[in-house]
């Protein structure tokens, strides 16, 4: 990403509990990050405002991602109805050109994950294709009806994920560990499975343990506490990064990426989130788990390769763990704290973090 002094980061708001939690990590991030040189640069993502500029602003909006390299989004709702807005990820993802989404379930001091996880596991998925924009059909009636699906993926996808997981390995000590099924998809997921296969000859002191997909989930609830990076196809990846995050104890413990990358794997563009919807049950009951935002938007300003910005980011990520450990708690994770008390706490703790590492120099 670039270094230059100004940086820009763009908005993408959206729908119920995703857009108060996207406020509530700006109340977080952008007081110590604005005095930086950072602008924030807002784009209305909500349902109401999909249909009304028919998806124009979120054209809009990844066309600015494009530009800035830096995107912070709340969650949205996709509409079940197929002729209306459709599912505006989908649209900033092939916008973007996007590649991998990568989710990485940690420990959350104290909380205590399922018997023998320790280590980060890390689900490198891919972020187009497979079933998700998939022509759908059906012919016949009655009993005889039959619902079709077409799906593809592409090598230069496949060879991407299959190429960053090792990466991410690598620099994280992890091994590779799951795939596709390939033996009962020889030429659909063998696609997938072949790249990784390259990819393991290319990175030989990266540990490689090939899975299927069915046998990698069994697997994980015998995992004995080493880091793991899973390679996923798209549907794959999905249900595995929900699974991975409850593991650690909360499906909102950490952020999720959707990262573009050039020929050479160089990050061109980064979409930050968090790993859950819009949860409609909670808006505006101020219970919410803001952590997953809080990291997200936390985890851009280490892509700047700005260091100011980056013990910023180290600031936060620290202030956020370290206040679950000393017990200010959501209710999903036995606490009673609500949204913005947590929130409240998170600044208080980055406030003395920077002055105290300011003093010391």
């Amino acid at each position: 990403m670039s270094n230059d002094q100004a940086t820009t980061i763009v908005v993408l708001e959206g729908d119920q509990t995703g857009q108060e939690l996207l406020e509530e990590a700006l109340r977080v991030v952008q007081p110590f990050a604005s005095p930086l040189g950072v602008d924030f640069r807002r784009f209305d993502l909500s349902l109401e405002n999909r249909r009304k500029t028919k998806n124009a602003v979120v054209h809009e909006a990844a066309a600015a991602v494009v530009q800035y390299g830096l995107g912070l989004k709340a969650a949205t709702i996709t509409p079940s109805d197929p002729d209306d807005v459709g599912s505006p990820n989908a649209i900033l993802r092939e916008a973007i050109n996007a590649q991998v989404i990568l989710r990485v379930g940690r420990r959350i001091p104290p909380v205590r994950p399922i018997a023998g996880v320790h280590a980060p596991i890390a689900v490198v998925r891919m972020a187009v294709d497979d079933a998700y924009g998939a022509k759908e059909w059906r012919e016949g009636e009655g009993l005889d009806e039959i619902a079709y699906r077409t799906e593809k993926i592409t090598r230069r996808t496949c060879r991407a994920v299959a190429e960053f997981a090792f990466v991410y390995a690598k620099r994280s000590g992890a091994k590779v560990f799951g795939g596709p099924k390939f033996t009962v998809s020889p030429i659909y997921e063998a696609m997938f499975k072949e790249e990784l296969d390259a990819a393991a000859l290319r990175h030989p002191s990266v540990r490689y343990d090939p899975q299927l997909i069915d046998a990698t989930y069994a697997l994980l609830l015998e995992t004995e506490g080493e880091p793991l990076v899973i390679p996923a196809l798209n549907r794959d990846g999905d249900n595995l990064s929900d699974l991975v995050m409850k593991m650690f104890g909360t499906i909102a413990g950490s952020e999720s990426l959707i990262l573009s990358f050039d020929d050479e794997l160089t990050i061109r563009a980064v979409i930050a989130e968090a790993t859950h919807g819009t949860a409609p049950s909670l808006q505006g009951k101020n219970v919410a788990n803001p952590i997953a935002m809080i990291l997200a938007g936390a985890t851009l300003l280490n892509y700047t390769e700005r260091e100011p910005l980056r013990r910023v980011h180290r600031a936060i990520r620290e202030a956020t763990l370290e206040a679950v450990y000393d017990g200010v708690r959501t209710a999903d994770l036995g606490g009673h704290a609500t949204t913005s008390e947590f929130t409240d706490e998170v600044i208080r703790r980055v406030q003395a973090k920077l002055a105290v590492w300011d003093a010391l120099g």
